[in-house]
């Protein structure tokens, strides 16, 4: 029973790092009707860009914070710079520029840095808290820190006029600039706030697999299974889809397939909710009169 409830435990702390890059995809999404396929590799460079502050001495959290106000920063820029002057070309020609987006990131990441795998501090102590063994420190602190992540994104969206604003701007963008609304640049907004949530699950996976500019690939597979299973137009289905699957690949990898096998979950979801539910379990089924 406590092996069973240590993988139960260590899914919720990956599926809220899987919950905050899902959230991140579909708050991109949702603004653009496009998936970002870059964003794993952009949290990915917003890591190394921590570690390099580490590297200089700087404190944990005073790193941290930087890197996320960072990673809004980069976000915002290659929303300016890249992502506007395609958003009316056909859309094959983002998805292109999108993927070599996630190329240059991840071979930028590897010219400065090197492709050596670098260790990444945890804030936690090591040890398990409480005498709990079923949990380790960093395990529940990346819990938390995500519920954290998550409760402010909610509470800036559903109290602020900025994020009001934001909201209004993905959904409406016609109705929203009559209103005055600068919707381009609420549009960049929301590319950065999505920049910052994801480099803030690329700082709290960092210690558990480890620093490499590919360290992404299968967390990014992952958080896209949350979002399509959630719903990849809702925010919250894609939260619980991402501690459903972090879930359900500790499970099936511990207990039915193996951990050599477990990419293959998140592959088998995807599949198996685009084939039986295609805008997920909490996604709408928009229907259009043609």
């Amino acid at each position: 029973m406590e092996a069973f409830l240590h993988q139960v435990v260590s899914g919720l702390a990956t599926g809220g790092i899987y919950a905050s890059l899902a959230l991140a995809l579909v708050m991109i999404h949702n603004a653009t009707r496009l998936v970002n396929f870059a964003q794993g590799e952009m949290a990915m460079f917003a890591t190394y860009l921590c570690w390099t502050m580490l590297q200089a001495g700087w404190p944990y959290w005073a790193a941290f914070g930087s890197t996320v106000v960072l990673a809004f920063v980069l976000g915002v820029a290659i929303e300016r710079i890249i992502i506007r002057p395609v958003e009316r070309a056909p859309v094959l020609t983002v998805v292109v520029v999108f993927i070599g987006l996630l190329l240059i990131l991840n071979s930028l990441a590897g010219w400065i840095f090197t492709y050596t795998i670098k260790s990444f501090p945890s804030p936690f102590p090591s040890g398990p808290p409480f005498g709990l063994h079923i949990v380790s420190w960093h395990e529940l602190g990346a819990i938390v820190v995500t519920l954290c992540v998550l409760l402010l994104v909610f509470l800036f969206f559903r109290f602020t006029p900025l994020g009001l604003a934001m909201r209004a701007a993905a959904q409406n963008p016609e109705s929203s600039r009559l209103v005055g609304i600068r919707v381009g640049w609420m549009l960049a907004l929301g590319w950065g706030l999505a920049a910052a949530i994801g480099a803030t699950a690329g700082m709290m996976v960092a210690p558990i697999v480890f620093l490499d500019p590919n360290m992404m690939t299968g967390v990014i597979l992952y958080a896209f299974a949350a979002a399509l299973m959630g719903g990849i137009d809702s925010p919250g289905g894609a939260v619980a889809g991402g501690f459903i699957v972090g879930v359900l690949e500790n499970l099936v990898g511990a207990y039915v397939i193996g951990t050599e096998l477990k990419l293959t979950v998140a592959l088998v979801l995807i599949v198996g909710v685009l084939v039986v539910k295609p805008a997920g379990i909490f996604g709408r089924t928009i229907v259009q009169r043609v």
